[in-house]
């Protein structure tokens, strides 16, 4: 993929795939599946199973490269990552399990595209509201062809509705933020690419999650780099450092809201 045009040739033509296979995969079994624990506590459906299976199926035909998903082991994950500089796909059939399985409307399947172990391209899609955000390196950032973001956000943390999960940030933090909270008001949807996506519209002006892994934030950070956003590590590693990593991300969506918004954190670390 040479140039940024090709790229969102691409990125479109993948959210072209995307929408399908959700709407043949996800959309028939929603308000269906039954939910079954992996071994680390987590959930899974069938949806999960039977979506990661078709992309792992046509997404090696779209573009070259090994298909690195959540439903895998960590061995096999690793052993991807390490192999997949020059091309590798990561993706979460569906990201928002606990959303779907209880029938709540906000998951998506989220996909990127990585190069050199950076996105490339990167789509993530809402079946339910019918919301495809996408973006490629160098050509902007997208929601159903609308160019991101859709609203001009709050240019001072103490006007910013901020996007928060609490369940690994530390004591302290958690308990500044629920007393003394910098922003205006806070929002946790329980879809970690949907609020990176929700940060690149305008919708969610601040965001802070103690702990993803890397097909959490894959394509949202795209996304939201690509509409003008900021995002780093929590604490200050690389973010794109492979799947076995769970890190803390915060981000806003301009540089100076990020500046206000990442020392007021880092102050209360």
């Amino acid at each position: 993929m040479p140039t940024a045009a090709h790229r969102l040739a691409r990125a479109r033509a993948l959210e072209s795939m995307v929408r399908d296979i959700a709407r043949a995969e996800i959309l028939p079994r929603y308000l269906k599946s039954a939910r079954n624990r992996k071994a680390d506590g987590s959930l899974f459906t069938e949806a999960d199973m039977a979506s990661q299976q078709r992309f792992s199926e046509a997404l090696p035909a779209f573009l070259p490269g090994a298909v690195l998903g959540e439903e895998m082991t960590a061995a096999e994950q690793a052993a991807l990552w390490k192999e997949g500089a020059r091309g590798l796909w990561c993706i979460d059939p569906i990201d928002g399990t606990t959303n779907f399985a209880n029938g709540i409307p906000l998951f998506a399947v989220s996909i990127a595209y990585l190069i050199d172990h950076e996105p490339v391209i990167g789509v993530v899609y809402n079946p339910i509201t019918d919301e495809s955000f996408y973006a490629a390196r160098g050509a902007g950032a997208f929601l159903n062809g609308t160019e991101l973001p859709l609203r001009a956000g709050a240019t001072e943390l103490r006007d910013a509705v901020a996007g928060v999960d609490f369940k690994r940030i530390s004591h302290h933090l958690g308990d500044e933020l629920a007393v003394r909270p910098p922003y205006y008001s806070q929002r946790n949807f329980g879809s970690s690419a949907l609020e990176w996506c929700f940060v690149a519209a305008g919708r969610l002006d601040v965001y802070l999650h103690g702990g993803q892994m890397l097909w959490d934030y894959a394509a949202g950070r795209l996304i939201l780099a690509e509409a003008g956003g900021i995002a780093e590590a929590l604490d200050g590693g690389v973010l794109m450092s492979g799947p076995a990593i769970k890190r803390g991300v915060i981000a806003a969506t301009s540089p100076a809201l990020f500046a206000e918004w990442s020392a007021w954190v880092k102050a209360r670390s």
